[in-house]
């Protein structure tokens, strides 16, 4: 997430939502969201413990002050393996959530970073937490999440 200036010379900093953030480095072309335009990715440094993006044509503060709070995303031919049981946030959204009886939930509509394990939004405003406990069936390829819900869950968070 790209969250503010850094110099004169139209260069944003970056905080890692990925578990390898050296691999920034070798990115070339991303896309970055709110409004999903793509980006030719100038250069990435380390500076301070801090990742500092510049793209290209982006050369002034103003410049970068309009991309202070997109997410930068790689295109999903060019995004690392993941360890087994470890998900990227979009291969989530849209994914029909059901209970351990196959009644369905409803369907992810967003992922909040919360803290911790993080926060399934449904298209009907429910949050569950993403914690192994609760989210105990994973499958993104087939488009699904089986959940055991704790008593009162549903209505706590409605």
């Amino acid at each position: 997430m790209l969250t503010r200036t850094r110099g004169h010379h139209g260069e944003l900093i970056a905080v890692p939502l990925s578990g390898r953030p050296e691999r920034f480095r070798e990115l070339r072309r991303v896309f970055l969201f709110g409004d999903g335009s793509p980006a030719e990715v100038e250069s990435v440094w380390n500076h301070q413990g801090r990742w500092i993006f510049k793209f290209r044509g982006i050369d002034t503060i103003s410049d970068a002050e309009r991309l202070a709070g997109a997410e930068v995303r790689v295109p999903v031919e060019e995004r690392a393996g993941l360890p087994p049981g470890e998900y990227y946030h979009s291969d989530l959204i849209g994914c029909d959530v059901v209970d351990r009886e196959g009644r369905p939930v409803g369907r992810v509509a967003d992922f909040k970073d919360a803290g911790g394990s993080g926060l399934l939004e449904l298209d009907s405003g429910l949050l569950i937490p993403f914690a192994r406990s609760i989210c105990v069936e994973i499958n993104p390829a087939l488009g699904r999440i089986v959940v055991d819900l704790p008593e009162g869950l549903a209505d706590l968070n409605r």
